[in-house]
């Protein structure tokens, strides 16, 4: 493929120049496309919220409401004739048209006024539609409508999480600003890695890669929905996953032409056609497993999942298509000019051999210690929090944190920020009062004006945030109590959380085995081996454990979330977030061992056709030293890409960026540095054992028998020659 490839330069030259032009025209409608829900079909949040928004004019539901507030100064009293008066009227011009609010003035109920009397807060919910940007411009125009507006002397505020949580807000934006930097960033690495021009051409297949993911996704739009967060990931994961897949080629050809290549077009040729035929297959082995892994988001029962799935694992599939198509052409055509000084390399870091060889000589030493260290990391996972972060965590700084401040101050409860909406075809007063009596609840209203063909909505907050033990507590008692009753439908946000924590998790066991079947049959007909893809999935679960144990404690907890983040603890982890990291980590961690154990396996299969009769400790060394400098190249660009990702101003964002961020940096360390060649040392002969068909070679034997002529790097094609050039030294280069 690869000579076919470079016999027809010019054409995939255009092909790829065409579909990336094609993608960078269309970006901006794919975008557009993108869409804003995470709906749940068939359970009952969905459904009542559902019925409220139709019924309603599209307003509140699963959106939570904005609020508007103020406190007057000592001496006065917020249910004062005066005072009522004047903050129902601002609430009235504030609330856009076709929405629907509350305030003590049009409701009389005294849980809009505070215990002292002073503030009093009234509930808006504009239009909208689904998702983080779900009200448009309508929060900034209930901003203006109050500006400057003062009652009593005090101003007038507006807050909600619509505006706390940067969504809202104005604040979110196009990925274009992350990708940057993040390219920024993986140009330092690959400069110092490459030490001259080359580093461009990674830089460039990702450029490639990118836009063409785009334009793919922008097809999936037209056929299913495709979640907003999709450009994030294409972008910044994307551009990592490029990025990884050419710097692993592009190593190994320069590190073929060293060896062989020189500089006749023959030797350029052969030089690409190796690197190809060993570190392209890894490339095509790693993208496959990525793809596994984020394809088996498509068998949960959420849609918002699902086209994560769909669209993700896009990503792998392209980069890997410009990796062995584009990059072979890019690397005949300029790359022995960009890479200079040309100068004899040798093949192994000399850090890493060392530490390869020091881990092989103890390997029971650096199994345990390394072990240890790991499972400290992923303890405080037992104690994860799943649902949406405390209304605290959102907001920093600014108007609308005072304002809730104030709100939460006064004692309105921090669940008035996202109240349970009920629906009754029956008495609203008298579900009030019932509802009111659950412990834990703060609040209720129902006020006369919220009523649409019957169906009128008492909104019940409770006095903790949802996302505590408390509040969670309190919400599952109120919608309990709501359910119980005839004719009574309960949503709201609340609501519809637990149902999606529920619909992830209920179908977690069949994720986890979609992943670990798939990805173990990969593993072990690419490797040849039974054990050494159990050992791979065994230290891919625990490194994703030790990056959901450091995300519970930044986030959860609050250990350094201030500091890294300017953010307070969020109480919980966002209910899609753990899942979404488990079907990333997994696959992109599992690159990282694939090249590695790719590369002892050529080196095992290499030293055995020598005679060497116990290769396992020495393929290590070999494997490690020669993929060790790599592999951290690689993490450090996919963490500086989590890093440009984590400055998106959505918590949720942040959340997700932090543990890709931890894990990436954990796996390539700790997991690939010490771990993994420890037990390849340790399970000695039986990592080859790999049990043969009926008919063809007798099974178990490994090293000797004929399953060195299936490793393409050792017996096939132009690659033959590889133990013949591993015996002579490199050929300094000329011309």
């Amino acid at each position: 493929m690869t000579r076919w490839v470079l016999g027809h330069r010019r054409l995939v030259i255009l092909v790829w120049l065409v579909l990336a032009a094609a993608g960078i025209a269309t970006v901006g409608d794919t975008v557009d496309r993108l869409s804003q829900g995470s709906e749940l079909p068939g359970r009952p949040g969905q459904q009542a919220n559902d019925l409220i928004r139709e019924r309603f004019g599209g307003t509140g539901g699963r959106n939570a409401p904005l609020l508007v507030e103020v406190t007057v100064p000592d001496g006065r009293r917020a249910d004062e004739a005066e005072v009522r008066d004047a903050f129902d009227a601002a609430v009235r011009r504030a609330t856009p048209p076709g929405g629907r609010h509350a305030s003590f003035a049009s409701t009389g109920d005294p849980a809009l006024i505070s215990a002292d009397g002073r503030s009093t807060v009234a509930l808006v919910y504009p239009p909208g539609g689904e998702g983080p940007k779900a009200y448009g411009d309508a929060p900034a125009r209930v901003r203006a409508a109050v500006a400057g507006v003062r009652i009593a002397g005090a101003p007038v505020g507006v807050t909600g999480r619509p505006l706390l949580s940067g969504r809202d807000n104005g604040a979110a934006r196009s990925p274009i600003a992350e990708t940057l930097l993040g390219a920024l960033g993986a140009l330092v690495v690959l400069g110092l890695t490459f030490a001259g021009g080359l580093a461009l051409i990674p830089l460039l297949t990702a450029a490639i890669a990118i836009p063409t993911t785009f334009l793919l996704v922008g097809g999936l739009t037209r056929v299913t929905d495709v979640s907003f967060i999709v450009q994030y990931l294409v972008a910044l994961i994307g551009l990592g996953i490029a990025i990884d897949y050419a710097l692993l080629v592009a190593t190994r050809w320069r590190e073929e032409r060293d060896r062989a290549g020189g500089p006749d077009p023959a030797g350029r040729v052969e030089a690409i056609v190796r690197a190809a035929t060993t570190a392209g297959r890894a490339v095509l082995l790693s993208g496959a497993t990525v793809a596994l892994s984020l394809a088996a988001l498509v068998v949960l029962p959420v849609p918002f999942l699902r086209s994560v799935g769909y669209a993700g694992l896009l990503m792998p599939l392209v980069s890997v298509a410009v990796t062995l198509t584009l990059l072979p052409v890019l690397l005949y055509v300029c790359g022995a000019r960009l890479d200079v000084p040309r100068r004899t390399r040798r093949p192994e870091g000399r850090a890493w051999s060392a530490i390869a060889r020091a881990t092989t000589r103890r390997p029971v030493l650096a199994a345990v210690l390394g072990g240890a260290l790991l499972l400290a990391l992923a303890a405080p996972a037992l104690t994860m929090r799943v649902g949406q972060p405390q209304v605290t965590a959102l907001g920093r700084g600014g108007e609308p944190a005072r304002v809730f401040a104030a709100i939460d101050g006064a004692g309105f409860g921090t669940g008035i920020a996202q109240p349970i909406e009920v629906a009754t075809d029956g008495e609203p007063e008298a579900l009030a009062r019932r509802l009111a009596a659950e412990p834990g609840v703060a609040g209720t209203i129902a006020p006369a004006g919220w009523n649409s063909g019957g169906l009128r909505v008492v909104d019940v907050w409770t006095a903790e945030d949802p996302a505590t033990d408390a509040g969670r507590a309190a919400v599952g008692r109120v919608l309990a109590a709501a359910r119980a009753m005839p004719g009574v439908h309960a949503g709201g946000g609340p609501a519809q959380d637990r149902d999606f924590a529920d619909a992830v998790y209920g179908a977690l066991p069949l994720v986890l085995a979609a992943i670990a079947v798939f990805t173990f049959l990969v593993l072990m007909r690419s490797l040849r081996s039974i054990w050494l893809p159990v050992k791979a999935l065994v230290l891919n679960t625990v490194s994703v454990a030790a990056a959901y144990g450091a995300v519970v404690l930044i986030w959860q907890k609050g250990y350094g979330s201030e500091l890294l983040f300017d953010t307070p603890a969020t109480g919980a982890i966002t209910v899609w977030v753990p899942m979404a990291v488990f079907a990333f980590l997994f696959g992109l961690s599992m690159d990282y061992e694939v090249f590695i154990l790719t590369r002892i396996r050529e080196a095992h299969l290499d030293l055995a056709a020598r005679g060497v009769r116990d290769t396992t400790e020495e393929a290590v060394v070999i494997g490690i030293g020669r993929t060790g400098r790599l592999v951290t190249s690689a993490a450090l660009i996919l963490f500086l890409a989590f890093v440009a990702l984590s400055t998106v101003p959505v918590t949720d964002v942040k959340i997700l960026a932090t543990a890709l961020g931890v894990g990436i940096v954990v796996d390539a360390t700790i997991v690939r540095g010490v771990l993994a060649p420890a037990l390849v040392t340790l399970m000695g002969r039986a990592n080859w054992w790999f049990p043969h068909h009926a008919g063809g070679p007798r099974g178990g034997r490994g090293v000797d028998g004929p399953e060195h002529a299936e490793h393409p790097g050792v017996a096939s094609g132009p690659a033959r020659t590889l133990d013949r050039i591993d015996a002579e030294p490199p050929r300094p280069e000329t011309g």
